[in-house]
């Protein structure tokens, strides 16, 4: 088990309790999912550049990613109905406690001028939603075989019933919001 969940299985369900004074552990809102989505609109000329973003979301996630197609059809964007635009990663379990580990400790901290993340982001049904300009900040990246900065949004899926709730959650995992 990583130490991540362990951390959380013992310290945040405490905290938690006590805070929202839950009268069953199993009332504790989990960290139930993280999706990972890059949208790549260049692919639609080049199919070599959405090749090479589904390489950096394996890198950066270390799971094989899926490639999105578009749903449906826009003269004005040149885009096809079934048109493979972009790519996604959806992690559970041990992989996405890395994953969460690796973004806070690691990744965040190397954004240029990070002064915390949005507070607000938050969807009123307990998921968080962050968007991050290039995929430089992961330490799998190497900069000199990148061919372009690319940005991905990274959601998180919780079981919290409200955003107050998810917002404790994500604090308890210690992510740094903005003050």
């Amino acid at each position: 088990m990583s130490r991540l969940k362990e951390e959380y299985q013992n310290q945040i369900v405490d905290a938690m309790v006590k805070k929202f004074g839950y009268k069953n552990i199993m009332e504790v809102p989990k960290l139930d999912k993280v999706v990972i989505n890059m949208g790549v609109g260049e692919a639609k000329e080049n199919a070599k550049v959405l090749e090479s973003a589904v390489a950096d979301l394996e890198k950066i996630s270390g799971q094989k990613a899926v490639l999105t197609k578009a749903k449906n059809s826009i003269a004005n964007f040149k885009l096809r109905e079934g048109q493979a635009i972009g790519c996604k990663v959806t992690l559970r379990g041990e992989r996405m406690y890395e994953f969460v580990d690796r973004l806070i400790n690691l990744a965040l901290p190397r954004v240029r001028d990070f002064r915390g993340v949005n507070p607000n982001a938050f969807d009123g049904r307990g998921n968080y939603a962050l968007g991050i300009k290039e995929q430089l900040i992961f330490p799998e990246i190497e900069y000199d075989k990148v061919d372009k900065v690319r940005g991905m949004d990274i959601i998180f899926v919780t079981t919290a019933n409200t955003d107050e709730e998810a917002r404790e959650l994500l604090t308890q995992f210690n992510m740094p919001f903005t003050k």
